[in-house]
């Protein structure tokens, strides 16, 4: 008997933050993720997600166009069809939604789980095969207090949950942002490496003086300090900078990651599947960047337990990881929507290793923070879903 898929369920689900997250455009205090059910005929459900950061203040995608984009356009496309290799399922999509890769890429992730789950093998399998089981990962401070931030830090050195951090500044003068910086720094001393994310807020001039004052400072690392359409700053930038450039919210696929390379217009590139268009443009991006001897980092949309699985499967097949990974994600919300959240431990995150993404729902916290779940769901008390 042929089997199929059947029918697509999206739901938006916001879990709130067990603090404020200061971005320079924006500051969040619950994320909102589009999750993604895909079910067939013979019973496998695949999962997915779509997570923005700030809704549309961040990027041109939100939590409610990407579930739109997924319910109008992308599930036509896909129930009533035969199970085919996820690849060739992906095809009509690619081919008629034009953009939308927050929306593909949780499509994609949910036809390879179902793919890993069928045949019984991880999801990293289906992606090339694992480097490392285990990834290192960064804590972002962004409180925007010193103070927090310092005693933020250092409670997760002692805990040996995180050694590196990432500040996010571009919102104050240049002077207090360096400041803070320097004094985060003074504050750890060698046993923790800072980095600093720009979120695309400066000019060249001001990056020319900030990269110069960071480096003095002790930063390792700035991230998308120019905004993403200045391609040729990040060029000059690059030259000049004391300290390596990493581009982020430039990095919108495989093409952008080819002129980058050409242009020289970084050092590092932060590779996001949800950014990228999905799983298997991610891995291209990073592949390029690995020839153009470009040093990769494993970014974040600050995914939930979903998104974070899947980014981490496909981080583990890459040869090189210089720069670590950001897929903290899940930590900086106060619930977990998994039965068994993800393993962080000795400052890197456990890649699963279950077939398919090796994931369970806790459909009661699920139907907790879903903002249709007044209307349309009753929890059972300790219902929990393989997926």
């Amino acid at each position: 008997m042929t089997v199929k898929i059947t029918h697509i369920d999206t739901w938006i689900v916001d879990v709130p933050t067990i603090r404020p997250h200061v971005l320079a455009m924006t500051s969040i205090s619950r994320q909102s993720m589009t999750l993604v059910r895909i079910y067939t005929s013979d019973g496998v459900i695949g999962l997915g997600e779509g997570t923005t950061i700030g809704g549309l203040a961040y990027g041109d995608e939100s939590p409610e166009a990407i579930k739109l984009t997924i319910d109008q356009y992308m599930a036509p496309l896909l129930i009533g069809q035969p199970l085919i290799d996820p690849a060739a399922q992906l095809t009509p999509i690619r081919s008629t939604v034009v953009g939308n890769h927050f929306a593909k890429n949780a499509v994609e992730t949910a036809l390879l789980d179902i793919q890993g789950q069928r045949l019984g093998v991880p999801l990293s399998t289906l992606l090339g095969g694992r480097h490392r089981e285990r990834i290192p990962v960064l804590w972002t401070l962004a409180s925007g207090d010193t103070a927090k931030d310092i005693a933020e830090a250092e409670a997760m050195i002692a805990s040996r949950r995180h050694n590196i951090f990432k500040l996010k500044i571009g919102k104050r003068d240049l002077r207090q942002d360096v400041a803070h910086v320097a004094a985060i720094k003074r504050a750890l001393g060698d046993e923790a490496s800072v980095r600093v994310d720009i979120n695309q807020a400066w000019d060249v001039v001001t990056a020319l003086r900030g990269a110069a004052m960071l480096a003095d400072a002790g930063a390792d690392l700035i991230e998308q300090p120019l905004p993403r359409a200045d391609r040729a700053g990040m060029a000059h930038l690059t030259r000049l900078s004391p300290i390596a450039i990493m581009a982020d919210e430039a990095l919108r696929g495989p093409l952008d990651a080819i002129d980058y390379v050409k242009s020289g217009a970084c050092h590092a590139f932060s590779v996001k599947p949800a950014q990228a268009g999905g799983l298997f443009a991610a891995r291209d991006v990073a592949a390029i960047g690995e020839a153009g001897q470009i040093g990769i980092y494993g970014g974040t949309m600050l995914e939930g337990s979903i998104g974070t699985a899947a980014s981490a499967h496909l981080f583990a097949t890459l040869p090189s990881l210089r720069w670590g990974t950001e897929l903290f994600g899940p930590l900086l919300q106060t619930e977990d929507i998994l039965a068994e959240p993800l393993e962080y431990r000795d400052f890197a995150l456990t890649v699963p290793a279950a077939p398919g993404l090796g994931l369970a729902l806790d459909l009661d916290k699920i139907n907790h923070f879903r903002r249709d779940a007044p209307s349309r769901t009753v929890s059972t008390p300790g219902r929990q879903e393989n997926a």
